[in-house]
């Protein structure tokens, strides 16, 4: 049982909760109401539990950044039913409708040139010229699709730049009443973001590691997608990275060889420990103990991932 997470000046306050439903048809229902009246409400993804705001609706689009606290420069992820629909959005050349056709519905995200005219809230790309757009794998976003028949804006259900959530209860601990709805379809089954590729003409480029491994050229120093800031999935609690043992003071994340007070694998199995990576920060950031360590992740693919968002768990915090 995760208890209460203890605020850090940036939110003094536990905030109400909102209403919590088990995922079934009524839920659906429900959720597909308040999202087409303009509400942003919270359901489980094969990756991370989303923030889903009808993307055609700039007033929907911008209650979901004020519930996260999210900087509008930073764009949002558009998910939609199928390729089809996706293809009415953005312009998929041959290399993005081949990455469509292998990999969707999963956890790619495809950044291709936006159609104009195209019915996308300006807010939801952030202004650029380029959508992300993702199709969903798991049974609660595409009921939702399909129940709301729009496109459907959807972050992570955390406040920005903290850790993502893999559970209902991350959710509303985060969150709190600033989201309507919360849909429980219990743990996530990827437990991290999706991989980001833009494929906007010339190489493809590798914005965000991620479940899936796609050979492209890893650059990027603008903000083309979410998970691009330097500090972002960060504990209210410093983290310390590539930790063989406890110091003291510590909540110890082990993996593999490295036991702590849990571990993201015994086995040290990366899939394992992406599946696990939020679930346990969210722990280590409600325990007793005033810092966190966790120990190496070594490997390639999803390794390099989990990485990669330790990383920017552990960089300074913004002033």
């Amino acid at each position: 049982m995760i208890k209460p997470r203890r605020y850090s000046a940036r939110c003094m306050a536990l905030p109400p909760e909102p209403r919590v439903l088990p995922l079934d048809a009524a839920a659906i229902v429900e959720a597909a109401r308040l999202v087409l009246a303009g509400e942003p409400v919270a359901l489980p993804t094969e990756t991370v539990y989303g923030l889903a705001a009808d993307a055609t609706n700039p007033a929907a689009v911008a209650r979901v950044y004020a519930a996260k606290g999210r900087p509008s420069f930073n764009p949002l992820i558009v998910h939609v039913a199928d390729l089809a629909a996706a293809e009415k959005i953005g312009r998929f050349d041959d290399q993005a409708r081949a990455l469509a056709a292998e990999h969707w519905p999963g956890p790619l995200t495809l950044v291709v040139p936006l159609r104009p005219g195209a019915g996308i809230a300006s807010l939801a790309t952030a202004g650029l010229a380029t959508i992300a757009l993702r199709v969903p794998a798991h049974p609660a976003m595409q009921a939702l699709l399909a129940a709301c028949r729009r496109p459907l804006a959807a972050p992570s259900a955390n406040s920005s730049g903290l850790i993502s959530p893999t559970r209902a209860s991350h959710v509303v601990a985060s969150l709190g009443a600033r989201v309507a709805l919360v849909i429980d379809g219990g743990a996530c089954q990827r437990g991290i973001e999706s991989t980001i590729v833009a494929a906007t003409g010339g190489p493809l480029r590798l914005l965000r590691r991620g479940p899936i491994d796609v050979e492209a050229i890893e650059a990027s120093d603008s903000i083309e997608v979410p998970g691009q800031l330097a500090s972002h999935y960060a504990p209210a609690k410093p983290l310390r990275l590539d930790a063989s043992n406890r110091m003291d003071g510590e909540y110890l994340i082990g993996f593999g060889a490295v036991a702590g007070d849990v571990t993201l694998s015994e086995t040290g199995d990366p899939i394992e420990a992406a599946a696990r990576l939020f679930d346990l920060l969210h722990c280590a950031d409600a325990s007793a103990l005033p810092r966190i360590a966790i120990a190496p992740v070594p490997g390639e693919g999803i390794a390099a991932a989990i990485r990669d968002r330790l990383r920017r768990a552990a960089a300074p915090r913004p002033a």
